[in-house]
């Protein structure tokens, strides 16, 4: 356990940004999942890569994921909608 004042402050502020990174990196977890299974079958399947393209650079923006990660990521992305087109 923390000793001083600005150690236990610390720690709570920490627990905060995991808590919020937790909740983000589970977002783009969720949304690029979804625009993958969308690709593969259903008609909106750009709809869905857009937006999953939007939260991953929110989540760059935010400092949740490292951009080179997002960038290849929504590279992945982007060859399934051309092969869709």
């Amino acid at each position: 356990m923390a000793n001083t004042r600005s150690a236990i402050k610390r720690m709570k502020q920490n627990e905060k940004r995991r808590q919020r990174n937790r909740a983000a990196r589970g977002n783009v977890r969720s949304t690029v999942k979804a625009a993958r299974t969308a690709a593969a079958s259903a008609p909106e399947a750009k709809d869905s890569i857009r937006h999953a393209i939007r939260v991953l650079d929110r989540a760059v923006t935010q400092g949740v994921m490292h951009r080179n990660t997002a960038a290849r990521k929504k590279s992945a992305l982007a060859k399934k909608l051309n092969t869709l087109a």
